[in-house]
């Protein structure tokens, strides 16, 4: 089960009931029908509710249009603030109903936050945001029908777009050693390597178009739709990882469990990518660095833990390269406006 929500050092600020009839709630009398998949029972015959944990921490004004997107398709939004520093909770006293904010002492970090804020809900599903991702009408509806109509389905993500219309592959793959070998290294200076592509599934044919709704691997923790059951089967997000790579080790723990994890391309919603880590570049890229390095470890066990030195002398390696590059970037950045 997930975290106890009042174990953890928070205040709720605020805590408004939704009016009757703003998001569907579970009537006691209606019938329901069990259906088993694998060793998972899925209740079917009535209609799924659904709510939305947002993670801000610094969103500033995006804050605001995150959770207006959530309340104007119907569902409740239950904020988690991990000790933000600037006015971002302030901008949302413009939301009357349907909003709960919980405000932690802390930075508990972004699969922590999620955790605690899946614990207050009782709804079938959880919607998981970022708070610089905006959804597009329509969006939630397309990602619920999936969970849906398929019960063995346990994840479904939507397709992310930068805001100024730039696809964002949000859709990924477990890449083989040689592949995250590759992606890592030229990744940093070659975006568009045929390795660098195959993890993104941009390779000829694998739907870099967005218009074929699959079956993948994994999908981007900046916005999903997840059954709770399955969530909190797999004890939620591990909260060893502060930021980066949760998403991937919570689908990779739930396909161990017999659960499927789908791209559903139809539900648009808009990413402005990084939008707090932008503020601390080098922190952020230590913590992806050493969240890669957690998961590797979870993942290779028997055989492969031989590979495990190497693998963390890559990585460190790795690290140094890409905190010179991005020394690099800003000091060019503010050459450049001089």
């Amino acid at each position: 089960m997930l975290p106890n929500p009042t174990c953890a050092p928070l205040t709720f600020v605020s805590a408004i009931s939704c009016p009757p009839g703003f998001f569907p709630v579970r009537r006691s009398g209606e019938r329901r029908e069990n259906k088993t998949v694998g060793d998972k029972q899925v209740i079917r015959g009535t209609e799924k509710t659904a709510a939305a944990v947002i993670v801000n921490y610094n969103a500033g004004t995006a804050l605001l249009s995150c959770v207006k997107s959530v309340v104007n398709e119907g569902l409740e939004a239950v904020v988690v603030d991990n000790a933000s520093r600037d006015n971002s909770l302030d901008s949302l006293a413009a939301i009357s109903s349907g909003l709960r904010v919980i405000r932690l002492d802390d930075n508990l970090g972004y699969g922590s936050a999620v955790n605690i804020g899946a614990a207050v809900l009782e709804t079938d599903y959880i919607l998981v945001m970022n708070p610089d991702v905006e959804l597009a009408p329509a969006s939630f509806s397309a990602l619920k029908k999936v969970l849906d109509e398929n019960d063995d389905i346990a994840l479904v993500g939507p397709k992310l777009t930068y805001p100024d219309g730039g696809f964002y592959p949000s859709a990924r793959s477990f890449p083989s050693y040689t592949t995250a070998f590759a992606h890592a290294f030229l990744g940093i200076f070659w975006k568009n390597n045929k390795w660098s592509k195959r993890y993104r599934l941009e390779e000829e044919g694998s739907g870099r178009d967005s218009s074929a709704p699959r079956e993948v691997d994994w999908v981007s923790g900046a916005c999903f739709l997840v059954r709770k059951t399955a969530f909190e089967a797999v004890s939620g997000f591990d909260t060893g990882y502060f930021m980066y790579v949760e998403d991937l080790d919570l689908s990779w723990q739930l396909k161990k469990a017999g659960w499927r994890i789908f791209f559903e391309p139809r539900a648009v919603v808009v990413h402005d990518q990084g939008l707090s880590a932008r503020k601390h570049p080098y922190k952020m890229t230590a913590a992806h660095h050493f969240s890669t390095w957690r998961f590797v470890c979870k993942t290779n066990d028997g055989t492969s833990a031989i590979l495990l030195p190497f693998i963390g002398i890559a990585l460190f390696v790795r690290m140094i390269i890409a905190i010179i590059k991005e020394f690099y970037t800003e000091v060019k950045s503010k050459t450049s406006g001089r």
